[in-house]
């Protein structure tokens, strides 16, 4: 099986809810990770938000890409540019960047 990683800044939030829906929709087929460049510990509102989409991320953990170099993997998805922009080297791996807002940035915009 394929390995696939989702990589952003804290791996907090966007990144943990793409690996969630990646391993529920095709968690047959492939496998799936998630880490950050930096770790800012799981984003209680993402969990929330998952569980009541069926999907389970409350036993994910925020990770740094250090913290899984033990896997080879085949596909590495970007998801933010800061992590677009500072994605270490990850040998044989193809980086695809495919950006989204900041879900916790996008709420205080929207309660201001």
């Amino acid at each position: 099986m394929k390995n696939i990683l989702f990589l952003c800044t804290g791996n907090s939030c966007r990144s943990q809810m793409a690996e969630g829906w990646g391993r529920k929709i095709w968690g047959e087929k492939y496998n799936f990770f998630s880490a950050g460049i930096k770790k800012h510990g799981m984003n209680d509102l993402a969990v929330e938000v998952m569980k009541n989409h069926g999907v389970d991320i409350s036993s994910h953990q925020s990770n740094v890409v250090e913290e899984i170099e033990d896997k080879e993997f085949d596909i590495v998805f970007t998801v933010c540019s800061d992590a677009h922009e500072t994605c270490p080297i990850i040998p044989g791996a193809k980086i695809i960047h495919v950006g989204f807002d900041d879900p916790p940035q996008l709420t205080k915009k929207l309660s201001n």
